[in-house]
């Protein structure tokens, strides 16, 4: 087998390892998803055990990557993002970014009605930016509960406990960006002077 070739299974398993992490999920937990059993998935990711495309397949599929980003496959010259829809707690993501790490776009719809009376507020590493396209949107963050409406932004440690729910009648549509290590945004542009 070709050096290069050897190179890319090789990396295979670390980028398991951080897919998975990324999720919060366990080795148990992508197992029962995936029916791969915990010690092949803990060999996989330590490089104990070769990827196959049997293996490969439904792990893409958990994890919401194309099987070519988990070999780390050469680009074929066509910078769209293909977006996959996924359902998480009954909201749909819509994902726009395709690199595991770093930062993180999404384009969310949380239907009405989804929204919990008395929610559990999350908290997690990580930073978040999100801005409201259309709906009414309940953001409890800390001791804060704040209603932010279309045009309206939120950026905050996700370390704080938090809670984003559909406070109005209709859907909720925002885009948020996710930094996993705490990574904060960061605006460049400057105001015109007249």
């Amino acid at each position: 087998m070709p050096d290069d070739i050897d190179a890319a299974l090789d990396a295979v398993g670390a980028r398991l390892r951080a897919l998975r992490s990324e999720r919060g999920l366990t080795l148990a937990q992508v197992a029962d998803a995936t029916g791969v059993s915990v010690s092949t998935l803990s060999r996989l990711e330590s490089g104990g055990r070769r990827p196959t495309l049997e293996l490969l397949l439904p792990l893409a599929r958990e994890y919401q990557v194309p099987l070519d980003e988990l070999v780390d496959a050469p680009a074929t010259g066509d910078p769209r993002v293909y977006a996959r829809p996924f359902q998480r707690h009954d909201r749909t993501f819509v994902p726009l970014t395709r690199r595991p790490g770093g930062l993180r776009a999404y384009k969310v719809v949380i239907p009405p009605g989804s929204s919990p009376v008395d929610p559990e507020l999350k908290v997690h590493e990580g930073w978040e930016w999100l801005y409201v396209l259309s709906g009414r949107l309940r953001l409890l963050l800390g001791e804060h509960d704040l209603t932010l409406g279309p045009g309206e932004v939120a950026e905050f440690d996700t370390r704080t406990p938090h809670a984003i729910l559909n406070r109005g009648p209709d859907p909720v549509e925002l885009l948020t960006l996710f930094g996993p290590q705490g990574e904060r945004l960061h605006v460049r542009a400057q105001q015109r002077r007249s």
